[in-house]
């Protein structure tokens, strides 16, 4: 398995785990969850993976990346 795929199954992961909490709440959920708890290397390997087409990656997670490119820009840019 590569690292990619494991992130992949992790993000689905988190994102299927949080679900219960609704669409919109799971995907703020998770993306804080990836930035609290991933190291940089591990945001960064998935942010390429996203670039690059996010192949594997649920709707929900996709949305769940997207948001944590988003809230990672927004404290770049503080």
């Amino acid at each position: 398995m590569q690292s990619s795929d494991k992130l992949v199954m992790m993000a689905n992961q988190i994102v299927r785990n949080l679900a219960v909490q609704g669409d919109d709440k799971a995907v703020l959920l998770a993306a804080d969850h990836m930035r609290k708890f991933w190291e940089p290397r591990m945001r960064t390997h998935i942010r390429t993976h996203f670039e690059a087409g996010a192949a594997g990656l649920t709707p929900l997670a996709k949305l769940a990346v997207a948001e944590l490119l988003k809230i990672e820009a927004n404290e770049a840019a503080a």
